[in-house]
């Protein structure tokens, strides 16, 4: 099993969240997260002085799948979070040793499966 994380823009989740649950995946964790890479930061308006903010508003999305669909949900992701522009994401691939699903103690893929 992997674990795919992706960083991607929040305008971008509904496709690639759409996409997904095209290919089969029936589970995500979504989080709104801010941080800064290529891009740098940009300036922010404040009562009073203009500030330098280092951390840009972006979404991590994860999910567990099975290794046979990891390419594939990666290429996914990567296709409909893809912008022309710098700060259009990251996506990080994990391996998961073991999952277990909480109300019927399945384990492994089982516990991922839906």
């Amino acid at each position: 099993m992997k674990k795919i994380e992706a960083i991607i823009n929040i305008f971008k989740l509904a496709d690639v969240k759409d996409r997904l649950i095209e290919l089969g995946i029936g589970g995500m964790t979504v989080t709104e997260v801010k941080g800064f890479g290529y891009q740098k930061g940009h300036p922010e308006l404040e009562i009073g002085p203009t500030y330098v903010s280092d951390f840009l508003p972006k979404i991590k999305l994860e999910t567990v799948v099975p290794d046979s669909l990891t390419e594939q949900v990666v290429k996914t992701i990567a296709e409909h979070a893809q912008t022309d522009y710098t700060g259009a994401g990251k996506i990080f691939i994990s391996s998961i040793d073991d999952a277990l699903r909480i109300r019927t103690g399945e384990r492994g893929e089982d516990a991922i499966s839906f």
